[in-house]
């Protein structure tokens, strides 16, 4: 299982344990999954796609986050960011 942080400026977005993760980076949206090789990577505008049997986030920022209807995934629009994962634990800071 993927642990997942994401961090703004505003406070922490997200916090869990996902199955997967999608994002928008500057050369194409890209996907971890668990034991992905770790990786450091800007993120370009578009939405990171949370896939989580548990979706929680704080109520102050449960706004920020759409539930697709088409693949059942948490999307998060982000204008830009950056992304850490490292033994399988993803950090991101949007903007």
């Amino acid at each position: 299982m993927l642990s997942l942080e994401i961090v703004s400026p505003e406070g922490h977005l997200f916090k869990g344990n996902v199955t997967s993760v999608t994002v928008p980076g500057v050369d194409g949206e890209f996907q971890m999954l668990n034991h992905h090789a770790n990786i450091v990577s800007i993120l370009a505008e578009g939405n990171i796609k949370i896939a989580v049997a548990d979706f929680k986030t704080t109520t102050d920022f449960s706004e920020k986050f759409i539930k697709s209807e088409k693949d059942q995934k948490f999307l998060l629009p982000i204008t830009s960011g950056t992304l850490e994962l490292k033994d399988n634990k993803i950090i991101i800071l949007v903007g």
